[in-house]
């Protein structure tokens, strides 16, 4: 197989992130404690329920159409529900979203093989990077800090096309703008259904990147399986 383009995963494919138990409540106090600045007066308990209860239920929801907003929207939901009416643009909104991304930020490495790999990628093919994120200028201020967003071509955030991984459109609207043939890119990632499932739907190769075993049901199965990002360059030679 002819390879043109290879596509990655951002989150724990090329930066490696703590488990959610560990990061996810202390974004969320960081978020509750800049709020309650701003004269939001309700519990960490009560705030942190109803978050939790909006989140899950707009992915169910959207489990068919794979839509994708801003995080600023699952805020405003949140607020609203606890009988504050702030509107998605409101500075308080943004600086939210900002104090949740701050956070998290703190719980992110990078992969210690990403950047001599890319490098090397960078000579042969064009280099593309899809991800599932709701805070996209996060997602691209961690590109410049561990210093991933030189080697790139196209970088699309989910919340920025409004579809997330695996919907077929955003891999379609990546290959396109990278006027690349999907017959003739790959995908790299960590997770089974999207990183897999996704690609394999628009015609792309994929390779899994499997680091540690885990209970992920196998719903679709990678042209290649790799445990390790140096790893990729033999796997792509044998394609």
């Amino acid at each position: 197989m002819l390879v043109d383009a290879v596509f990655f995963d951002l989150f724990d494919t090329l930066l490696l992130l703590e488990d959610v138990e560990a990061y996810y409540e202390p974004c969320l106090r960081k978020m509750y404690g800049f709020l309650v600045k701003r004269g939001v007066n309700v519990s960490f308990d009560d705030f942190q329920r109803v978050y939790f209860d909006v989140r899950d239920r707009f992915y169910s929801e959207s489990r068919e159409s794979l839509e994708e907003p801003y995080f600023n929207v699952r805020v405003t939901q949140t607020l609203e529900r606890l009988g504050y009416n702030f509107k998605v643009t409101d500075v308080a909104v943004a600086g939210a979203t900002k104090s949740f991304a701050d956070e998290f930020t703190r719980h992110v490495q990078l992969d210690k093989d990403a950047l001599c790999v890319l490098q090397k990628l960078q000579k042969k093919y064009k280099l593309g990077l899809i991800s599932n994120f709701g805070i996209p200028e996060c997602g691209r201020k961690l590109l410049e800090t561990f210093g991933l967003k030189e080697y790139f071509d196209l970088v699309v955030i989910s919340a920025e096309v409004n579809q997330r991984k695996p919907s077929p459109k955003i891999f379609k609207n990546a290959l396109q703008r990278l006027g690349v043939d999907a017959s003739r890119a790959v995908f790299v990632g960590d997770m089974v259904d999207l990183d897999v499932v996704g690609p394999q739907s628009v015609g792309m190769k994929t390779i899994l990147i499997k680091r540690r075993s885990s209970g992920e049901d196998i719903v679709a199965k990678p042209d290649m399986i790799i445990k390790s990002l140096v790893e990729l360059l033999k796997a792509l030679d044998d394609c």
